[in-house]
């Protein structure tokens, strides 16, 4: 198992940054309603378009690209659901009930607050044996570097949905935290309250085989596979007491790439740690003023996936 560290790209965290640069990037702090609504909106109308484009297609060509082009909007509601558990979508008494409502609840294990219980812990306790991020993603299946062959081999038992039971039950690491409480709770019936509403509707409307072929196969299949990409460019496991610096990566995407696999800025995750209270809206921002001040190592830069995928699966003697 390697162990070396990732060579860092960003250099200064919150406190090591001059105080005029610090303020700049306080100044983007908190929620960001609009944009948060917005990329919401979006992602339906994306799932809604591509769906009945099958539907009207009656191909097998056309469903296997709307089971693809769902999954990636599947990431999407994770995705801003891991905001909301910042309470960087929208705050207020409902603030986590709508994201509930129209993120968290139709990925059907997820909840705003069950998540915030986990990803709080990881932030808290950073790659200690308190951060159940670190504890559930040790081991060989998220060492790198590893053999082509070996990732190859996961993504496909994650793209056969064998995974699914693994990964759920992962989530459940961290136990219930009063530091973490959601300050606005959800009432605990309004979630069986939804699956009920869901079901009667899927049934009046007799729409049970477009929900399992459109909805529930990529959720078990695609989006797995992209949760499993989705973690490995987060960060390096595996490294006990790592910094965040020396064991996440910064990559730089392409615009075809944020196209086709939307992922919030996601890959910009050191800022995501030193700054939490940032909404992924604004970490380009944050970036731009790395970059202006000279903080960033061009050299240990990963521009798109496929320089990344390259690194992860290089013989290890190879080196960064």
């Amino acid at each position: 198992m390697d162990t070396t560290l990732l060579p860092a790209a960003v250099r200064g965290d919150r406190q090591s940054l001059p105080p005029a640069v610090r303020d700049e990037i306080q100044a983007l702090n908190g929620a960001r309603p609009l944009a948060f609504t917005a990329e919401l909106a979006w992602a339906w109308a994306v799932i809604v378009g591509v769906v009945a484009w099958a539907v009207h297609m009656q191909a097998w060509w056309a469903s296997l690209i709307a089971v693809v082009v769902v999954a990636t909007r599947q990431n999407v509601l994770g995705l801003l659901v891991h905001d909301q558990a910042h309470l960087l979508g929208h705050r207020g008494r409902f603030g986590d009930l709508f994201v509930n409502l129209f993120a968290a609840y139709p990925l059907l294990v997820l909840t705003v607050e069950g998540y915030a219980q986990v990803h709080l812990a990881h932030h808290r306790d950073y790659f200690t044996s308190d951060d159940p991020d670190f504890l559930r993603k040790a081991g060989e299946d998220w060492s790198i570097p590893m053999p082509a062959a070996r990732l190859a081999r996961i993504a496909l038992t994650d793209v056969l949905g064998l995974n699914v039971i693994k990964l759920v039950r992962g989530k459940k690491v961290a136990a219930d935290n009063a530091a973490f409480a959601r300050r606005h709770k959800v009432p605990r019936w309004v979630r069986p309250a939804w699956l009920l509403a869901l079901l009667a509707v899927l049934t009046a409307t007799s729409s049970w085989t477009l929900f399992l072929l459109y909805w529930l196969l990529p959720l078990l299949t695609v989006f797995q596979l992209i949760v499993r990409w989705g973690a490995l460019c987060e960060h390096k496991y595996n490294l006990a007491g790592a910094s965040v610096a020396d064991s996440t990566p910064l990559i730089v995407l392409s615009w075809w790439e944020r196209l086709l696999l939307p992922n919030l800025n996601f890959a910009m995750h050191p800022y995501h740690h030193f700054f939490p209270g940032i909404a992924f809206s604004q970490l380009p921002a944050v970036h731009a003023i790395y970059r202006r001040e000279g903080l960033i190592d061009e050299r240990h830069v990963f521009h798109g996936y496929l320089a990344y995928l390259r690194y992860i699966t290089r013989p290890a003697a190879a080196g960064p």
